[in-house]
């Protein structure tokens, strides 16, 4: 199976030049590139071969929500893929699973891929709750999200938070195990789903093969090392 990597820009870089010359370095095929929303517009148009993806968006279509962006606002600039339910939307704005719920159902009737993220805090993980938040995310996750669910494919994200830009990654077997689980569960009544299901927490180049070499790693949800040219250069040659 092809591996994908998402490249999560998150807040950088800081000029639309930069961004630019990022975009042209990432531009590989099994690649969504995901930048900040005011530089959507231009990154698409120099991306080739990736494919461009939004970093969220609201699950209204339209009216007074200052700050916020439609699914057909991403769609009107060519977005393919949005990433919904970061543990940064979760934890540091208070997005919770029903929000998040909403925006994966305005993605598929928008024809956009989601990619949901799922992911424990250290607190839950000591408390061995893991599991547990894990199969609640996923499940109100999907809750709204419009069947038939093979016409409306989305991609499944398994980030610990702890992991996230700490320099200190879940270890690939227990990200392999942790994986397997989630499948587990998509695999059962009523989903009996087979989505990709990448990992993201400190990923970069010298970690990044130990992941995908696991066939049930479909990929990467990559952060600060997408920022990086030679780093994004060393990764495509894993995928």
């Amino acid at each position: 199976m092809t591996k994908l990597l998402i490249l999560n820009w998150k807040m950088n870089p800081a000029t639309l030049k930069e961004a630019l010359s990022l975009a042209k370095a990432s531009d590989y095929k099994n690649v969504v590139v995901a930048p900040p929303f005011p530089f959507l517009e231009e990154v698409g148009k120099v991306l080739k071969k990736s494919r461009l993806g939004a970093q969220d968006l609201f699950y209204e279509e339209k009216g007074a929500f200052t700050g916020e962006v439609s699914a057909k606002e991403l769609k009107s600039v060519r977005v393919k893929y949005v990433i919904i339910g970061h543990s940064e939307r979760r934890h540091k704005f208070d997005e919770t699973d029903e929000m998040v719920a909403k925006k994966m159902k305005a993605a598929a009737e928008n024809k956009l891929i989601p990619v949901l993220c799922v992911g424990e805090t250290i607190e839950e993980k000591n408390a061995g709750k893991k599991e547990a938040v894990i199969e609640r995310q996923l499940k109100i996750g999907l809750f709204l999200y419009p069947r038939p669910y093979t016409l409306n494919p989305f991609i499944v994200a398994y980030e610990p938070v702890w992991a996230i830009g700490t320099g200190n990654p879940e270890t690939p077997e227990s990200a392999l195990e942790t994986i397997k689980y989630i499948r587990k569960i998509l695999n059962a009544k009523p989903y009996t789903l087979n989505p990709k299901i990448l990992y993201g927490g400190s990923v970069d180049s010298r970690n990044l093969r130990d992941y995908l070499k696991y066939k049930e790693v479909d990929g990467a949800l990559v952060g600060g090392a997408s920022l990086k040219k030679e780093e994004v250069k060393k990764m495509i040659s894993y995928v």
